[in-house]
């Protein structure tokens, strides 16, 4: 591994784990990427939709939580964040509540109209009934595995795509839910790696970043994007 520094920005040439392959790994602001995505055009009526996507366990919730938080002061308030999680129909729902997200959130938003969601809840298998309500903001973060697929690239302002090794995101996974979860999460990290490689989601997205950084930071201001 080989580090280097330009400026205030370090960077280290690291193996990607989405190719295997060395690739520079840069330390970047989250203000920065705030002020990018509000210079970008806004493709989803009047809104900016940004994407976070990437296996689970390699840190998109935080990610999006970082960003939503540096969007916050340059919009005057927090952007909503959709996790896609609250979403699904169960752990067979992994790539096909897609419909759900796109009637309950997206379909309004694309007229200008604040949209609503309800609620999966994990404990009691079903639907809360209390909807979720999703303005018609600036900005719309969506968080979750398959959050940047094909049918929605030409309506992003940004896709990104973070990552993390394997042996890590499983057990972040376990750390989380407990060691009960293995079966299915076995059966879930086969289907994402098949809907990513069909996807090319990696490939197509705008920034990758990587979850599981060696390089030094201050995790609350930057990031590390591997490309």
């Amino acid at each position: 591994m080989v580090t280097a520094y330009f400026g205030h920005a370090p960077r280290e040439v690291v193996l990607n784990p989405e190719t295997a392959g060395p690739t520079v790994a840069v330390v970047e602001a989250y203000a920065e990427l705030a002020r990018r995505v509000l210079a970008g055009p806004a493709r989803l009526g009047r809104t900016r939709l940004v994407a976070i996507d990437g296996p689970s366990g390699a840190g998109k919730s935080r990610f999006a939580a970082q960003l939503a938080d540096a969007l916050a002061g340059p919009l005057g308030d927090r952007p909503p964040v959709v996790h896609t999680d609250d979403l699904l129909d169960g752990w067979d729902d992994q790539v096909t509540f897609w419909p759900r997200l796109d009637d309950w959130v997206l379909t309004p938003l694309r007229a200008g109209k604040p949209g609503a969601y309800r609620r999966y809840s994990w404990v009691r298998h079903r639907f809360l009934p209390r909807p979720v309500p999703v303005p018609a903001a600036p900005v719309l973060l969506v968080e979750g595995v398959s959050a940047a697929r094909a049918v929605v690239r030409p309506e992003l302002t940004l896709a990104v795509f973070v990552t993390a090794p394997a042996s890590l995101r499983l057990a972040r996974a376990v750390a989380r839910d407990g060691p009960e979860i293995l079966p299915e999460l076995r059966r879930w990290h086969d289907g994402e790696r098949a809907h990513f490689a069909a996807d090319e989601t990696a490939t197509h997205a705008d920034l990758v970043v990587d979850g599981a950084p060696g390089l030094p930071h201050d995790a609350d201001r930057y990031y590390v994007r591997l490309r």
